[in-house]
């Protein structure tokens, strides 16, 4: 069964918002596994998450950038501190038996991550990614939200770049 997950952690440009997929090889997850990695683009070139040069991530993990990569410091956030944290929440997710460790080798994973082009300290960018990275499997693994959950707010969406008019700071308390 393919686990599909999301999260969303921390605030301003170093907040890491993720999206998992994870599946068993053989299916069709390693289709896309295999698709996106093959066919890279410009600004956008998955690549095998490792924890240290040579060591990748079990369950294998292919790291998805979801923001074109703009700069140096953009790449060097994106493949340094971005893919440390994604690497550490994929083994933090293990370790805690959300994924079970018996099952690494049979499973691969996507990391669908958006690191912001404004992005600048990069301890905040991997924490933010290491948590968002754990909570998206665990999001995965139990199947949230629950669409009770999802119906409840269906007429109060937030983003974190849009606010519904009623939260909005009074702009004219300002001044």
């Amino acid at each position: 069964m393919t686990q599909l997950g999301e999260a969303f952690v921390g605030t301003g440009p170093e907040a890491a918002h993720l999206n998992t997929v994870l599946g068993r090889k053989g299916g069709p997850v390693e289709t896309a596994w295999v698709t996106a990695l093959a066919t890279p683009r410009e600004g956008h070139v998955p690549f095998v998450v490792a924890v240290q040069p040579s060591i990748a991530v079990k369950p294998m993990t292919l790291f998805v950038n979801k923001a074109t990569i703009a700069s140096d410091a953009h790449a060097a956030l994106t493949w340094g501190a971005a893919q440390a944290g994604v690497a550490s929440g994929v083994l933090d997710a293990v370790h805690a038996g959300t994924i079970p460790r018996g099952k690494v080798d049979d499973l691969l994973c996507i990391a669908a991550v958006w690191v912001s082009p404004s992005a600048s300290d990069a301890d905040a960018v991997y924490a933010f990614n290491r948590e968002a990275t754990r909570a998206a499997l665990m999001n995965g693994a139990i199947g949230a939200p629950d669409v009770a959950d999802a119906l409840a707010v269906r007429d109060e969406p937030i983003t974190a770049y849009w606010l519904p008019p009623a939260l909005r700071p009074d702009e004219t308390a300002a001044r």
